[in-house]
């Protein structure tokens, strides 16, 4: 099921949230949970009932792994290193053989010239997610920093639906206690306003802002086999706000969602193209993406405590392999790659103290990021090179009707143009929602401007639009 559709906005998440305050409110907090947990499932299962004994075989191995560490003393050390390293291994061969099966067997092919028939497997929705999600709960049970021995507490905190498809990225310690206070068990008038204006904003940058930039961003990276220089830069650049805005909007949803139940996920984007170096890029862009890479990846993988060549590699491998992590595609492995590069260069230049002007590093940032975008998105290298020739001025300068952007294979409406400048104003100028939200206050002017956002997206939901974040 969708945020941007009317079975949830009319019917599901209303009834989901009526019930389950009521259920509270003759204190079955108990049974509220468990209509969480079922109304969590119904939602995943919304898309393809088949899923559901994945996620459900997942939720069970995965917890009695974890019960199995939290209940192994100390003094065995041994089995209770051979109950993590299973755990893990478990969910990334999950994970493995779902994303990755196909991916490996045709690049065997590719090598040895075989001819081994793929799998043709379908990826379950949300895997990548649910799969960190417990990933990390198996090491915080490993590092004795949780004591959770309640299935139907696990079973929310991985399968509570605002955050289960996309993230963000939870602990379990961040979200759990929220759900055992008492006053988070009653109805919150604030949190019911805060949490509706964070979704309506959410809702408008994913109706209005991406999906109406998702066109040109297809017709320009797979439908035309040449494109020119305006063209080049109209399409990427799409792509690059497309891609903040449906991530982010769909982000704002899960959190105004979470906030309508008095839970408070974690932020995952704080105007990531204000960023002044790569770096703070990846402090401000999936936040929550980052932090997993940096806990259980990067540290374990050494960090910075072993000297300056040892951290480069670290860095690098970190953002290959989450690179990867996107999508089983090349493409995907050179993004990551090059974001690995560059927060190594990043780190390099930083030895040198030398200052630069904040906006001159702010526009290198953006236009570092918005080229890797290109590869990003683009199924195959000669998609990206095909984009990345217009955008230098390999085909030419020409702009046939500069009057209706009608270029040589793409006819745009000049609302695309204005539609793209306007992006560079929402992201350079203004607050972010996180930013809205903080100095939020309930009055008739939001809600006035909470009813008006929200009209004018639901007046425009006139087709599915998946979330981009879904197909990873």
């Amino acid at each position: 099921m969708l945020f941007n559709s009317f079975e949830y906005l009319i019917f599901f998440l209303p009834v989901v949230f009526i019930v389950f305050f009521l259920l509270n409110s003759y204190k079955l907090t108990v049974v509220g949970k468990i209509w969480l947990v079922l109304a969590s499932l119904f939602f995943y299962s919304w898309w393809n009932i088949s899923y559901l004994p994945i996620i459900l075989g997942s939720l069970a191995t995965n917890y009695s792994i974890s019960r199995l560490l939290l209940g192994v003393s100390e003094e065995k050390k041994y089995l209770r290193k051979f109950l993590l390293i299973l755990g893990i291994v478990f969910n990334l061969s999950l994970l493995g053989y779902f994303k990755y099966a196909d991916f490996f067997i045709s690049n065997i092919n590719a090598l040895t010239k075989s001819d081994i028939n793929l799998l043709h497997l379908v990826l379950p929705l949300a895997i990548s997610f649910f799969t960190f999600q417990q990933i990390a709960f198996i090491v915080e049970s490993y590092k004795k920093e949780i004591s959770e021995y309640n299935f139907l507490n696990y079973m929310l905190f991985v399968c509570f639906f605002p955050q289960l498809i996309a993230g963000p990225i939870v602990h379990h310690k961040e979200m759990m206690p929220q759900f055992a206070k008492l006053k988070n068990s009653v109805i919150n008038n604030k949190n019911i306003s805060i949490g509706i204006f964070i979704f309506c904003i959410g809702l408008f940058k994913k109706v209005i802002i991406a999906d109406s930039l998702s066109p040109v961003v297809g017709k320009g990276f797979d439908e035309i086999a040449y494109i020119g220089f305006v063209e080049a830069w109209l399409v990427s650049l799409a792509y690059t706000f497309q891609l903040y805005f449906d991530f982010s909007g769909y982000t704002d949803m899960a959190l105004g969602t979470a906030k309508l139940f008095n839970i408070n996920l974690p932020i995952n984007f704080n105007s990531p193209y204000k960023a002044i170096d790569i770096q703070d890029f990846w402090r401000r862009w999936h936040i929550t993406l980052s932090r997993f890479l940096k806990e259980y990846l990067y540290i374990p993988l050494g960090g910075n405590r072993k000297g300056e060549v040892r951290t480069y590699i670290n860095l690098f491998l970190t953002f290959l392999i989450g690179g990867l992590w996107h999508g089983a595609s090349w493409m995907f492995v050179l993004w990551g790659a090059l974001h690995g590069l560059a927060l190594v260069l990043n780190r390099i230049w930083k030895k040198f103290n030398i200052e630069m002007n904040k906006y001159a590093a702010i526009f290198i940032t953006f236009m570092f990021v918005h080229i890797c975008w290109v590869f990003f998105r683009a199924a195959t290298m000669s998609d990206a090179i095909k984009i990345l020739k217009g955008m230098f001025g390999f085909n030419g300068f020409t702009v046939h009707h500069p009057a209706v952007l009608a270029f040589d294979h793409i006819k745009m409406d000049p609302i695309i143009l204005f539609l793209v400048l306007a992006c560079f104003a929402l992201v350079w100028l203004f607050k972010n929602t996180n930013e809205l939200a903080y100095v939020f206050k309930p009055n008739f002017q939001t809600a006035l401007a909470s009813a008006f956002i929200l009209f004018i997206a639901i007046i425009n939901l006139n087709k599915i639009s998946e979330f981009l974040y879904f197909q990873f």
